[in-house]
């Protein structure tokens, strides 16, 4: 059995384009208005979308749940085995009493909030992000900042703000990649291309983050940390992927920007430190000396040095196996022969994929491969291991904490499982396709439109290198169409699909359940919804600009 896809079901394309939006705007509705809980908002959208596929697109019943089926499985492996061990290994600190003196040494460097935010939400984050992707920087900064007295739906919420600038480069450069392969555009020239877009944000998001901690005053009070955070990050970011490629700029730009904002904090301070309304304001006294609170806090986070390096070993150790899973071929290639691909019953070699501007037929394959070594989840389980022995834990207590782990993340799993069974039953019925033909139909408008594109591909799977899978050739073809360069439109995909990783579901799903949060995933949504369509609107504006007034900027 074949089926083709049909990308106008209605034969009317703004009534096919308005039909393929009613699950997309049920979810909006069901989380930001509603406030329905992110287990029962994304089982009742992929419902939707089913009978959608079924009834307006023709999509034989069988393909239809195999394909919901199929992105459920995608849900819980990989994604969700890289969630449970990301969230496993910060409550293992937890668990062992080592979070109290990491949380000291970080206050050492600084106890203002707002410079904590930085360090940890937007350097360390970039750095995970860098190395892992997925979820592992908003389920582990976030954690962290829960752990150090943030209140928790703020450190979710900063952490999924702050995973904007990275986005583009995430996991070693594979986005990138998979928009190289996929439009078979030079994936140097596509590295050049975003990173002369993404480094703009680089420099905005310290800035806004501590806007929204702390407001405009107590913002420009630190805005020379903020310099030196946000363009260390951004510079790096546009020197590494102009001219070494796109696998290093995360982590190069993060460590370079973490080790430029300890340095400075060494030798500069604010004038006030930071604390929430609920927390006791410290303030220096005249001629600089410090309070009898200032004091203590000091001195508290002067633990022995073997023992600080002790609590972050973990995170040392996750670093090493992450860079061992990802940079190393000869362990990629031994990890990947436990490799098992399952093609879908039902589902590979049935749907097919129509390309009208091209006149073509596409085979639409439906392969499930179970990595049970090669994942990035498996490598963040390796270092929970080692981290047993680091951290002196007994294997009852190891036991126990996975296990509290796991019924805690019941219900945060279940919700991406069910937004990828939507984001998979909206790839294979055309609805994904048909909303991109609908976007790509707004001709010299369209430079500013490309990033929406790409940001509805994040939301819809959240993930760029998805979202780039998915659109990319999209945005070259149209790019040949309208007479602007391919390369900024694919690019543009990309820089525009980091605008929303803050509002996929998943990633919420990943906050809320690192920050003891879950059942608030609606209110984080609405909380993060108006910044992203900011940095959206950003990224718009940039490419727009560089389409038609500074063309020079596309290589």
């Amino acid at each position: 059995m074949h089926w083709v896809q049909n990308y106008n079901p209605l034969g009317n394309m703004l009534l096919s384009f308005l039909i393929a939006c009613v699950p997309i705007a049920f979810f909006f509705w069901a989380l930001a208005i509603k406030k329905m809980k992110g287990h029962l908002a994304g089982s009742l959208t992929v419902l939707i979308a089913v009978l959608e596929a079924i009834l307006v697109y023709r999509m034989p019943v069988v393909p239809a749940i195999s394909a919901t089926i199929y992105g459920a499985f995608q849900g819980l492996w990989p994604i969700g085995w890289i969630i449970v061990t990301a969230v496993f290994l910060y409550k293992l600190t937890v668990a062992s009493g080592h979070f109290e003196l990491i949380r000291d040494s970080i206050a050492s460097v600084t106890e203002d909030r707002r410079l904590q935010a930085l360090l940890i939400a937007f350097s360390f984050g970039a750095f995970l992000e860098g190395t892992a992707g997925y979820g592992t920087p908003v389920a582990i900064a976030g954690g962290l900042l829960a752990g150090l007295g943030f209140n928790p739906f703020y450190a979710a919420g900063l952490c999924l703000i702050a995973n904007t600038a990275p986005v583009a480069f995430g996991g070693v450069g594979i986005p990138i990649l998979t928009s190289a392969q996929v439009t078979g555009i030079d994936v140097h020239s596509l590295s050049q291309m975003v990173g002369r877009q993404v480094p703009f944000l680089s420099i905005f998001v310290p800035f806004w983050l501590v806007f929204i901690i702390a407001g405009w005053k107590k913002t420009i009070e630190v805005l020379p940390a903020i310099l030196v955070c946000g363009f260390s990050f951004a510079i790096t970011q546009y020197f590494t992927s102009n001219y070494l490629g796109p696998e290093l700029p995360d982590i190069a730009s993060a460590i370079v920007s973490l080790i430029a904002l300890t340095a400075f904090l060494k030798v500069w301070k604010p004038r006030t430190v930071f604390r929430f309304k609920e927390e006791k304001p410290i303030f220096p006294l005249a001629g600089g000396a410090l309070t009898e609170q200032a004091v203590a806090l000091e001195n508290k986070a002067q633990h022995p040095t073997g023992k600080i390096i002790q609590a972050w070993a973990p995170f040392a150790v996750l670093v090493v196996v992450i860079g061992l899973w990802g940079g190393s071929d000869v362990v990629k290639n031994m990890l990947s022969k436990l490799t098992v691909l399952i093609p879908i019953p039902g589902l590979n070699g049935v749907v097919e994929k129509a390309q009208p501007i091209v006149n073509q037929l596409t085979p639409y394959d439906a392969v499930y491969k179970f990595d049970l070594l090669a994942a990035t989840g498996s490598s963040i389980m390796v270092a929970c291991i080692i981290s047993k022995f680091i951290l002196q834990l007994t294997w009852k207590q190891w036991f126990q904490t996975l296990g509290e782990t796991l019924k805690s993340l019941i219900f945060p799993l279940t919700m991406i499982a069910s937004v990828l069974g939507f984001a998979y039953i909206d790839n294979y019925s055309g609805m994904s396709a048909t909303l991109g033909l609908g976007l790509a139909s707004t001709g010299a408008a369209f430079p500013f439109v490309a990033p929406i594109i790409g940001w509805l591909g994040v939301f819809l799977t959240g993930s760029d290198t998805s979202s780039n899978a998915l659109f990319s050739n999209l945005q070259k073809i149209t790019g040949h169409q309208i007479g602007v360069d391919p390369t900024l439109l694919v690019a543009a995909n990309s820089s525009g699909g980091v605008a929303a990783k803050m509002i996929s579901p998943q990633s919420i799903a990943v906050a809320t359940a690192a920050t003891g949060q879950v059942g608030k995933e609606g209110s984080l949504f609405l909380f993060t919804i108006k910044h992203s369509l900011f940095f959206l609107a950003i990224v718009g504006v940039i490419t727009l600009l560089q389409a038609y007034v500074f063309q020079w900027m596309i290589p």
